[in-house]
């Protein structure tokens, strides 16, 4: 095993209690969310079947009597589709706002037993920046992000399901073009990670100087007061 990937399985498995302490007692809503989810994906596959029973059954087929329950389908699946979605950003975004906030006071109150030492090699400012930033990443493990992304790989899968059906052979097509591009898009991300990194660390201190820069003037200026 690579030293990174080892290092990442490493954290994960310290961390892992916390993440379970997080997010057992939100297992209800999160549950709830994944129906709402299957809904939303089930009702947002009906919009792109409609142009195939326009064209053979009322257009070819000259069955025109489907039209106006066609449409009344389609109308109610875009509406369940609207609401399902709004229900979701609200469950769950409200939701991950509140573990950002629980995570923010539990790192804090870590912060807060460290030894004095610690607080004289680091500056006051990266400590701030990493109390209030660093814990938005978690942002995905209760908010829209994971659904969203569950969502993403159903939504492909039926679609993938029903493109073979129609024609394997522009299917298999389709996706060739596509695993190209998912190996050029893992190529970017191995790079642009660490940079995602480094630039937390440069913006932990940045702010940290900044920090200690308006407080000096601060006190320079009582002083001369």
């Amino acid at each position: 095993m690579a030293p990174t990937k080892k290092k990442a399985a490493e954290t994960f498995r310290s961390v892992r209690p916390m993440l379970k302490e997080l997010v057992m007692p939100r297992r209800g809503k999160i549950a709830l969310g994944f129906l709402l989810m299957l809904i939303n994906v089930g009702m947002s596959m009906v919009l792109p079947y409609a142009p195939k029973i326009v064209l053979d059954n009322i257009i070819k087929g000259k069955q025109y009597n489907l039209l106006t329950p066609l449409v009344i389908v389609v109308f109610g699946a875009t509406l369940i589709q609207a609401l399902t979605s709004f229900s979701l950003t609200q469950l769950l975004s409200k939701e991950g706002q509140r573990l950002i906030a629980e995570l923010r006071r539990k790192v804090q109150e870590h912060v807060g037993r460290l030894p004095v030492a610690y607080y004289d090699a680091t500056k006051s400012g990266a400590l701030v920046s990493r109390i209030m930033s660093d814990v938005e990443g978690v942002r995905n493990l209760i908010g829209t992000g994971l659904t969203e992304f569950a969502g993403g790989i159903l939504k492909a899968l039926l679609a993938f399901a029903f493109l073979i059906r129609i024609s394997a052979l522009m299917t298999g097509f389709s996706l060739l073009f596509i695993l190209v591009f998912a190996a050029v898009l893992s190529q970017a991300f191995k790079k642009i990670r660490p940079i995602f990194r480094e630039r937390g660390k440069i913006n932990a201190e940045v702010q940290g100087r900044l920090t200690e820069s308006l407080a000096g003037v601060r006190v320079v200026k009582g002083y001369h007061a």
